[in-house]
């Protein structure tokens, strides 16, 4: 039966509920507002530098030596990427770069990929020991002169294999696609098994299909990780025609080498006020247009691989 004590105590309990909603979107709207500015901020700190890097690029060199140049370009010019795009060794190197990035990307990945699924399952003898063999080389390894004998000895130097297989499994990533592996669907496996797959045709044919997220973004991670290499060419590579364009950056940035090509005096000052800032652009620019187009796969793909299911 209804009755007025019961509407009044009814009343009471709708307003205290709408009270603490109204206060629930009040605080959630103000962590937006904090979230949000907080976001723009480390977005506009973390963009500075490759703006202002971008904008010396296309300055002049009296402005760039003023201190003068920040978020956009002063005297405008493309006198340096006239003399840097018409360097014969930079683009030397920079096909260099391509190549040893595809060859060692690609390496990585099969032997990653391999490893990690066979360890991933649980009834392999002698699984943990792999799993501690793999973790124990993120602790300790065996330094650089060792392993600059070693591959002096294996005839490694002077190719792409120096720079592909000493760094060729990231331990990260290969716990990473483990993670990944280990959540699959057994059931899957099992109905591939019992159509007469075999071990390696379940994961050219089932897994990896199914696994495109954590596939492109290892993959991404290897691209850049050897993209942006440069220690291990610089010391396994004896002359400039096999350097990647990193090293030739390198050796700008250390005054060793000089554009080809800067005749004069006003256009070789000009060379060298932006030169550094023309070439970091060049080099890092194809690794910035990648990530849009694997953006999607990014976060699912660590996050896939990363948290136990």
């Amino acid at each position: 039966m209804v009755t007025v004590d019961n509407v009044t105590r009814l009343d009471e309990r709708l307003s205290k509920s709408t009270v603490r909603a109204v206060k629930d979107t009040r605080a959630y709207t103000v962590f937006r507002i904090i979230n949000g500015t907080l976001l723009v901020i480390i977005a506009g700190v973390t963009l500075y530098p490759f703006v202002n890097l971008l904008a010396q690029a296309f300055s002049s060199e009296s402005y760039i030596n003023a201190g003068q140049v920040n978020l956009w370009p002063k005297g405008f010019n493309v006198t340096t990427f006239n003399l840097v795009m018409s360097d014969s060794m930079f683009w030397r190197n920079y096909q260099n770069t391509v190549y040893y990035t595809v060859v060692a990307t690609l390496v990585a990945m099969v032997l990653t990929t391999t490893f990690a699924y066979a360890i991933s399952k649980y009834h392999l003898k002698g699984r943990k020991v792999f799993i501690g063999i793999a973790v124990f080389t993120m602790f300790f390894n065996g330094g650089l002169i060792p392993n600059y004998v070693l591959v002096n000895e294996l005839g490694l130097r002077n190719s792409v294999w120096a720079i592909a297989l000493p760094n060729a499994i990231s331990v990260f990533n290969l716990l990473v696609m483990k993670s990944f592996f280990e959540n699959f669907s057994t059931e899957l496996e099992e109905a591939a098994e019992i159509d007469g797959l075999s071990t390696y045709g379940k994961l050219w044919r089932i897994v990896l299909p199914l696994s495109k997220a954590v596939i492109a973004t290892m993959i991404l991670f290897y691209a850049v990780l050897f993209w942006n290499s440069w220690f291990a060419a610089f010391l396994y590579m004896d002359h400039r025609e096999l350097y990647p364009v990193t090293v030739y950056l390198r050796n700008l940035i250390a005054g060793a080498t000089s554009v080809d090509g800067a005749a004069g005096s006003a256009e070789a000052t000009q060379i060298a006020a932006n030169v550094k800032a023309v070439t970091m652009l060049l080099t890092v620019l194809p690794i910035v247009c990648l990530y849009p187009f694997v953006q999607r796969y990014f976060v699912s793909g660590v996050m896939l691989g990363s948290v136990k299911q």
